[in-house]
C-alpha cells in the first residue's frame, strides 16, 4: 500500500475513533441516567446496573460503529478538501480510485466487527438483559427499599410501597404490594413484614402480618377478599422467558423459516454492508463546492443516513409483517444504495477528469 494512501486512511481513522469514543460515552450516560430515573440500583443493585448499562452500550455498537465510520469518512475527507491536500495528492497521481481504496482498506475491518456484534454479541446481551429484566420482575429485594416510596416494574405491572422501615431489623411497617397479569389484579396490604433468607441459593421469602389480599378480576365475575394473620410469600424465578427472536442465536435464525426471524437474520447480515455502504457514500458527501457552505454539506450527510437507516427499519418492518418475501427481503434496500453508490462515485471521478 502506497504512503499516500496509509496517510489518507489515518486522516480517517481518527475522526473515526473519536466520534466512536463519544457516541458510546454518550449513549451509556444516557442509559445510566435513564436506569437512575427507574431506581434499578434500588432494585438490582449498582453492579446489576453496571451490566445493564454494558449490554445496551453492546447492542447499540451495531449502529454507532457504522455512523462513526460514516463521520469520520467525511470529517477526514473533508479536512483535506479544506485544505487543498486532495488536490497535492493529486497532482503526484494519486486518482479517486485510490482514495476509494483508502477508504475500503478501513471500512472493511469496522463493517466486520459491526457484523461481528450484530451477529453474536447483540443476540448474547439481549439474553442477558432479559435474564436481568426477569430476575428484577420476580426479585422482591426488600433490602435496598426505603420507606416513603413506590417501586415499580413496568413490565410486571408490579408496585411496592412500604411506609415505615428499621434500617437495624429490616421490619417493615404498613406494607403495599400490587400485581397484575392479563386476566387478574392482586393487591396485598400488611401491618408489618419482613424479609427471611433461608438458602443462599433459593428466592427469599417475605412474611407479612396481619394483611388482606384483594384479587380482582378483570371481568368482574370473580372479586374475592381474603384477610390472614401471617402469609408467606415467595415469588416464582422458574418461570420460562420464552422464545426472543431478538436474543435467540443466528443459527437458530439460519434454520427459522418464520417471517419475524428471517427479518432479524437479514438484519443481522446486512450490518457489515451498510457499514461499507456508508462509507462509500460518505466520499463524495465530504467535498463541498465552493458555494456550498459546511451547515449544507451536514445537513446533507445528516439527510442521507437518516434516509437510509428509517428505510432499513421499514425494509425489516415489510419482512416481518410478511409483506415482503424472504427474497428480495430487506437486500433490495442494500442492493439500491450500492447502485447509488457506483451512480455518484462514477460522476464523482468523472468530474474530477473534467476539472483535472
Amino acid at each position: 500500500m502506497k504512503r499516500i494512501e496509509l496517510y489518507i486512511i489515518s486522516e480517517i481513522l481518527r475522526p473515526f475513533l473519536v466520534v466512536s469514543l463519544i457516541l458510546t460515552g454518550l449513549f451509556a450516560s444516557f442509559s445510566s441516567a435513564r436506569f437512575l430515573a427507574e431506581a434499578v440500583t434500588e432494585t438490582l443493585g449498582v453492579a446489576a446496573m453496571i451490566e445493564l448499562i454494558f449490554l445496551k452500550t453492546l447492542i447499540a455498537l451495531e449502529v454507532l460503529i457504522p455512523i462513526s465510520l460514516y463521520v469520520g469518512v467525511i470529517v477526514g475527507l473533508g479536512r483535506l478538501h479544506r485544505d487543498q491536500e486532495i488536490i497535492a495528492i493529486r497532482s503526484v497521481g494519486m486518482s479517486t480510485s485510490h482514495i476509494i481504496k483508502a477508504v475500503l482498506v478501513l471500512s472493511i475491518p469496522v463493517a466486520l466487527l459491526s457484523g461481528t456484534i450484530s451477529m453474536f454479541g447483540r443476540p448474547w446481551a439481549y439474553e442477558r438483559s432479559y435474564i436481568m429484566d426477569a430476575r428484577a420482575e420476580a426479585e422482591l429485594n426488600t433490602d435496598r427499599f426505603q420507606a416513603g416510596r413506590f417501586y415499580g416494574n413496568e413490565d410486571s405491572g408490579r408496585i411496592v410501597y412500604l411506609q415505615r422501615k428499621d434500617s437495624q431489623s429490616g421490619l417493615m411497617q404498613n406494607v403495599f404490594h400490587y400485581t397484575r397479569d392479563e386476566r387478574h389484579s392482586e393487591i396485598v396490604t400488611a401491618r408489618e413484614a419482613y424479609r427471611r433468607d433461608i438458602d443462599p441459593n433459593r428466592v427469599p421469602q417475605l412474611h407479612l402480618f396481619d394483611g388482606v389480599i384483594y384479587k380482582f378480576d378483570r371481568g368482574g365475575a370473580e372479586d374475592s377478599t381474603i384477610r390472614f394473620s401471617k402469609l408467606v410469600y415467595q415469588t416464582d424465578t422458574t418461570k420460562e422467558l420464552g422464545y426472543r427472536r431478538k436474543a435467540a442465536s443466528t443459527l437458530t435464525l439460519l434454520a427459522s423459516n418464520q417471517p419475524y426471524d428471517i427479518a432479524e437474520l437479514q438484519w443481522r447480515l446486512s450490518r457489515p454492508v451498510a457499514a461499507v455502504l456508508l462509507a462509500l457514500i460518505a466520499i463524495p458527501l465530504s467535498r463541498a463546492s465552493p458555494r456550498q457552505g459546511r451547515g449544507e454539506k451536514s445537513f446533507t450527510a445528516a439527510l442521507v443516513f437518516a434516509i437510509y437507516y428509517n428505510l432499513s427499519g421499514l425494509a425489516r418492518t415489510w419482512v416481518e409483517q410478511g409483506t415482503v418475501p424472504a427474497i428480495p427481503g430487506i437486500w433490495w434496500l442494500h442492493g439500491l444504495m450500492l447502485v447509488i453508490v457506483i451512480v455518484v462515485l462514477s460522476g464523482f471521478r468523472g468530474t474530477r477528469r473534467r476539472r483535472s
